[in-house]
Formats: C-alpha cells, sequence, structure tokens
C-alpha cells in the first residue's frame, strides 16, 4: 500500500521538528509519497517584503505578488531543503511542483461564497485540484525506480501559469488518485478538543461530527480546510486517513476519519 504523507509548514520552519521527521519518514518502508507546506516561512518572508499575508477560512488569499514569494519559498527553499535531508537519511527523494513533467495540473479557482453563506472572496491565484489531475502514471515510475516524490504546493493551469494550492489539498488528491493510505502530520498530536491540552485529542471523527465541531468552535482556522480534504480523499478514493503528530508517524496514534457514521 502506497503511503502518501503530508507535513504542514510549522514542521517544515522548525528545524529540529523536521529533522526529526525526515528520519522517521525516510526510515518508513514501502512506496511512499511526501507532500509539504511552507506556510510559516512564506507569512514571515511576506512581511519582510512589506506585504501583509492575507488567510480566509485556512486558506491563503494569493495575488500576483504573493505567488511569486510562495513559489520562491515552497518549490524552492522548502522544497529543496527537504529533499536534501531526505537524502542524507538515505531516501532517493525527488522535490517536484506540479508544471514539472505536468505530475499536477490545477484550475483557477473562481469566487467563493464563504461558510456563512453569504461572504463571496476571490482568492486569485489559487488552483483547485481533482484527483484526475494528478498523472499517477508518472508517480507511479518513479515510485517502482525507488524514487520518492516530495510534491510542494505549487501547480500549473496547462496554460503557462503558476497557481498555489492548498498543501492538504494536494495530499488529498494524490491519495485519492493512487488509493493509498493519507497520513496528515503536523505539530499536534491530532484534531483536538481543547487547543491548549495537548492531550485532548479527538480518536475518531465522521463527517456530521465535523460539521458539530466547526459549529460549536472546536475546529477552525486552518484545521478546517485539513479536514475538508481529508474526508474528500475518502470520498474519492483515499484508503484511511489519519491526522497525527510529525514526531508519531510510524505510531497508531492520532485522529483517525471515516465515513461511517
Amino acid at each position: 500500500m502506497i503511503k502518501v504523507v503530508k507535513i504542514g509548514g510549522n514542521v517544515v520552519d522548525n528545524e529540529a521538528l523536521l529533522q526529526s521527521f525526515c528520519q522517521d519518514f525516510a526510515a518508513m518502508e514501502g512506496p511512499k509519497v511526501l507532500v509539504h507546506g511552507g506556510g510559516v516561512m512564506a507569512s514571515a518572508i511576506q512581511k519582510a517584503l512589506g506585504q501583509t499575508p492575507i488567510k480566509i477560512e485556512g486558506r491563503r488569499v494569493t495575488d500576483e505578488e504573493t505567488l511569486k514569494v510562495v513559489t520562491m519559498v515552497y518549490a524552492g527553499w522548502c522544497n529543496k531543503h527537504v529533499t536534501a535531508l531526505l537524502q542524507q537519511n538515505g531516501c532517493n527523494a525527488i522535490g517536484l511542483s506540479g508544471c514539472d513533467a505536468s505530475v499536477i495540473k490545477a484550475e483557477k479557482r473562481p469566487p467563493r461564497t464563504l461558510l456563512d453563506g453569504v461572504t463571496v472572496v476571490d482568492y486569485g491565484f489559487v488552483g483547485d485540484v481533482k484527483k484526475e489531475s494528478v498523472n499517477t502514471a508518472f508517480i507511479h515510475q518513479l515510485l517502482s525506480l525507488g524514487i520518492t516524490p516530495v510534491f510542494c504546493a505549487i501547480n500549473h493551469d496547462g496554460k503557462g501559469n503558476l497557481l498555489n494550492t492548498n498543501a492538504d489539498t494536494i495530499a488529498s488528491s494524490v491519495a485519492s488518485a493512487l488509493g493509498a493510505t493519507l497520513l496528515c502530520c503536523f505539530e499536534k498530536k491530532g484534531v483536538l478538543m481543547d487547543k491548549d491540552d495537548d492531550e485532548s485529542v479527538i480518536p475518531h471523527i465522521t463527517p456530521s461530527y465535523f460539521k458539530q465541531l466547526v459549529q460549536d468552535g472546536v475546529v477552525d482556522a486552518g484545521m478546517i480546510p485539513k479536514l475538508e480534504n481529508s474526508f474528500k480523499a475518502l470520498k474519492e478514493g483515499a484508503a484511511s486517513v489519519v491526522i497525527r503528530s510529525s514526531e508519531d508517524l510510524t505510531t497508531e496514534s492520532g485522529t483517525t476519519l471515516s465515513l461511517d457514521e
């Protein structure tokens, strides 16, 4: 079974966590794919350049100048740094964006109505990815050669335009297309009932329970797209989905998602 592992920007931005994760990931047996974020660093560089990072419902609004920054950060430093660390640990990795070998195409997102049902937002140069947009033949070819793909969140529309996509969306689409196990790893032990209590891990979440958690304010901001994409992955063919800490990659811990109510 192929494993698709996603790590968030807080892990990528923490060198100790990242190095430990890369050691564990490299030691994982079997075919695997890594998808990484980098939003923490991207926001810091935006601020240093005098830009104001804008996120709405956990998703980054990407104008032309923001697109340049996230491409430099995601497809540049983050992607190559992660790839180099995996090589150091004996994992023959290759860093990719969606435009490389046209492995992932995206469609520019039209203006979207927010959860309040009223507000409409144009996210700019943001791409939506479907599992049909993933070149699984190319990924399987790499895996058959013992090469581990490492995807950043930059894609293209096939018309010469780069697009920024939420890394959770990339991971969900790739896992669905490959029928793989999806492991979403970040700095917490799972989805927490109390964000200030690292031990308050919710062991199991269904779609209806997810809606209730959002209504109650337990799940908000960046966790919303993470869970939305995770459930979408299950509906579209992923074998299973677990959300856990990057430090617990090889354990049975975390929050398991299922479609069974």
